[in-house]
């Protein structure tokens, strides 16, 4: 188990490195000068050029690129930004709470009613409720979340008044945003939940199971969802990672100071350590949860165990014999 952990925070650091090296190429190569952005445009030639070499932007590709990175490994720096003059990682502090707050709550409601729904559809095959359920995750599926944030305000907020038009300074600000993305999160888990269900459902052992006389709840979320767990995991796993990323339109529409809209000033004022620093942390939350995942897999799955097992088994044989 250990070594089957280890592996997979190895694998994080090159992927990682891979990452930062990419963006800071591109970032690198993109047409502009910051000098431009930082001063102002009466400046001349010699203001731009000691601007330059106080930033470490006249130094080569690969000098920047190892001073980056080193900042980042020693000292989490990211960097200064060029609109505030604060350093990066405070601004990305400061967002990054947000976003993971509201990733939370949308996976929970996208975790609750997917699975519900997908586990009615898979037993109720072809009723009115696997009907019900498959139109509603359609709908979820192709709703725009802009859409849909806008008519919950209009309804909830404008009209009811039950919860605030904009920002999240109460727990009631929290209800729309995660609605919103967990409604169109939901019908992803909910089709996997049912064709997982579905095909596990016909399995022998679910037969033997009810031929034990067991309880149909004991038999359909003990031996079925247990089984079925792991492509639901994995889906949970990237909904809940792709939202840590930035909900930019819903965020935009609710007035959230998450990394979304820190990433779409900071393009659009070509903050170009802002747009690193978000990106590489957007990167690091993806494979942290991808990594939970996959130890979680080795608790819900025993053929992982065992596989490593067997391995370390085979290598001690191989010593023994030598």
């Amino acid at each position: 188990m250990i070594r089957y952990i280890l592996k997979r925070i190895l694998w994080v650091l090159p992927v990682l490195l891979v990452i930062s090296l990419i963006i800071f190429t591109m970032l690198y190569f993109s047409p502009g000068d910051p000098t431009t952005i930082l001063l102002p445009p009466d400046a001349d030639d010699a203001q731009r050029e000691i601007l330059r070499q106080r930033l470490g932007l006249d130094q080569p590709f690969w000098v920047q690129y190892g001073n980056y990175v080193r900042n980042i490994i020693t000292r989490f720096d990211f960097g200064i930004s060029w609109v505030t003059h604060q350093p990066v990682t405070v601004e990305l502090l400061q967002r990054f709470p947000f976003s993971v707050r509201l990733a939370l709550l949308s996976a929970a409601v996208a975790t609750v009613f997917g699975i519900i729904l997908g586990i009615i559809s898979a037993v109720r095959q072809y009723t009115i409720f696997d009907n019900g359920s498959t139109v509603l995750g359609l709908v979820a599926f192709s709703m725009p979340n802009f859409w849909l944030g806008m008519l919950l305000l209009i309804l909830f907020s404008v009209r009811l008044r039950w919860f605030p038009v904009a920002g999240v300074g109460t727990w009631l600000g929290w209800v729309l945003p995660s609605i919103t993305i967990g409604f169109s999160s939901m019908a992803h888990i909910m089709r996997m939940t049912r064709s997982s269900m579905l095909e596990v459902m016909r399995q022998d052992y679910i037969t033997t199971a009810r031929a034990k006389g067991l309880h149909e709840y004991v038999v359909i979320w003990k031996h079925a969802l247990g089984n079925a767990s792991i492509p639901i995991l994995t889906t949970i796993g990237l909904t809940f990672a792709g939202t840590m990323g930035g909900a930019i339109v819903t965020e935009r529409v609710f007035g959230i100071p998450g990394i979304g809209m820190l990433i779409v000033d900071a393009i659009n004022d070509r903050n170009f350590p802002v747009v690193q620093g978000v990106v590489l942390l957007t990167a690091l939350a993806f494979c942290l949860v991808n990594l939970l995942v996959d130890i979680v897999y080795a608790f819900i799955d025993p053929r992982i165990k065992t596989q490593y097992m067997k391995s370390k088994g085979k290598v001690t044989a191989k010593e023994t014999a030598k």
